[in-house]
């Protein structure tokens, strides 16, 4: 006769058995991990948080390669920013987080953005013709010339107006060239969209662009006129801001600065000519482009080694702004220039772009 004991042993390692087979162990259920949300640095405040290399998986070994390139090649202030949180920033060659540099070119972009703002705030119609804003005459071109030209058209940088004559924007130096729509050309008429903006809102372009932008993002930086040109100078965390409000969709925390359909307008392409270019943005990824002071198509991608969707505000001697939707990122760089003069867009671009990979990729 079997004992009690052995029995019960029995009855237990069948139970265990049958209970294996009938009702498996599942394996835990694995969560998707939460995406990061997007940062904003507060307003009057240096405060900024960061993330590491390491913890977004990139290639910490080449860091150190692409901080070295900028230096070598005359950088002042360089950010990278992954959902709004600082990953690098340096500063080279006697500059600091404090200092100013000129945004050049790339500072078309905040005029782009402030007309959106306007047209939000129902002050201005981008297809209206300047003309209604400025009156008849703030050209040379013979009037039926002159009211062809639309806003739209100096964001664009299509308005038909001879580019060849130099900065001077008074009705003295803009002379017609085509009928606005028919002919691109990188021509500083765009610095007019300014003068509508005052005209509209009947402030200075100054006062409308600090209170309605730059100081509803905790921007730092003024507008400096030299010569024909209103130039806009601050600190790198600044333009980082700004580059960090686009990548935002136009929207500051909770807040809509300028609304997401202008912004998607802008970063678009914005005439049948230059396919890389929207509204003072230059856009990558088209199947080809225009570039500053000639009328040469060039096919390919403007940065071939930048994401496609990639697009940037590219000032004088290298002023950078990269925002690239698709990563998650924002590129500042400041300085002198990298290797020869230019407008905008130089082989520094891509060079750049080729380390930025070998870190991120």
């Amino acid at each position: 006769m079997k004992s009690p004991i052995y029995i019960l042993l029995l009855v237990c390692v069948f139970n265990f058995s049958c209970s294996s087979n009938d009702d498996p162990v599942e394996d835990p259920v694995e969560e998707t991990p939460t995406p990061e949300t997007l940062y904003f640095p507060p307003i009057n405040s240096n405060e900024w948080e960061t993330t590491s290399i390491a913890d977004l998986g990139w290639n910490e070994s080449e860091k150190r390669p692409l901080l070295d390139y900028l230096e070598e090649k005359n950088t002042k202030g360089f950010i990278m920013l992954h959902n709004g949180r600082i990953v690098i920033e340096e500063y080279f060659n006697d500059h600091n987080d404090s200092k100013i540099w000129y945004w050049a070119s790339a500072g078309k972009t905040l005029t782009s953005t402030v007309a959106g703002i306007a047209q939000d705030d129902g002050l201005i119609d981008i297809n209206n013709k300047v003309s209604d804003y400025l009156g008849e005459g703030w050209t040379s071109a013979p009037i039926e010339k002159e009211n062809l030209i639309t806003c739209k058209n100096l964001l664009s940088m299509d308005s038909g107006l001879d580019d060849s004559l130099g900065d001077d924007v008074s009705p003295s130096g803009l002379q017609f060239k085509a009928d606005a729509g028919t002919r691109w050309a990188y021509h500083n008429v765009y610095v007019k969209m300014q003068d509508v903006i005052a005209q509209a809102t009947n402030e200075t372009w100054s006062n409308y662009f600090n209170t309605n932008l730059r100081d509803k993002i905790g921007m730092t930086g003024q507008w400096i006129n030299l010569d024909a040109l209103s130039v806009y100078w601050s600190n790198t965390r600044s333009m980082a801001r700004f580059g960090l409000l686009i990548h935002a969709k136009g929207k500051w925390e909770n807040t809509q600065i300028v609304s997401e359909s202008f912004l998607t307008e802008a970063t678009n392409t914005s005439q049948n000519i230059n396919q890389a270019y929207g509204y003072l943005w230059w856009l990558n990824g088209k199947s080809n482009y225009h570039l500053p002071a000639t009328q040469i198509q060039f096919n390919g991608e403007l940065i071939p080694n930048a994401p496609n969707d990639m697009y940037a505000a590219l000032g004088k001697n290298d002023q950078k702004i990269y925002v690239v939707p698709s990563k998650n990122l924002v590129i500042i760089r400041m300085g002198e220039v990298a290797d020869g003069e230019n407008f905008a867009l130089s082989t520094f671009d891509n060079d750049l772009w080729g380390k930025i990979n070998m870190l991120i990729d």
